[in-house]
């Protein structure tokens, strides 16, 4: 995974590189290797805001939070970017696993026509 580090007001350290790619890493397990990521740190007056961007094929996910210490705000974006990961996998797991409507065979429509008529 190829992550890209921007500070705006202040210099990106070792510290928060090693968070950071701590807490991509286990997003990395759940979307594989085709992924990409942009860090971006930014401090604004008393705010710190840490705004991490995962790119994983035509997709994207943005994870934006803001906390008085920077470890806390890149913790909790990465925890998001984590839950925001999780749920789109099952997303997809579900529409593979279970066919549109129209797809139905003709034995399936058969089935749920002999059902309404029994209720009707």
């Amino acid at each position: 995974m190829v992550i890209e580090y921007t500070g705006r007001q202040m210099v990106v350290t070792q510290k928060y590189k090693d968070l950071a790619e701590a807490g991509l890493k286990r997003v990395k397990k759940i979307v594989g290797e085709g992924a990409g990521a942009k860090v971006i740190l930014t401090i604004d007056k008393h705010r710190k805001i840490a705004d991490v961007t995962l790119s994983v094929g035509s997709q994207s996910m943005v994870s934006n939070c803001e906390s008085a210490e920077m470890t806390t705000a890149l913790r909790d974006a990465l925890a998001k970017l984590e839950q925001m990961a999780i749920r789109q996998k099952q997303r997809i797991s579900t529409i593979k696993r279970h066919p549109r409507t129209a797809e139905m065979t003709a034995a399936d429509g058969e089935v749920l026509g002999a059902v309404a008529k029994e209720e009707g």
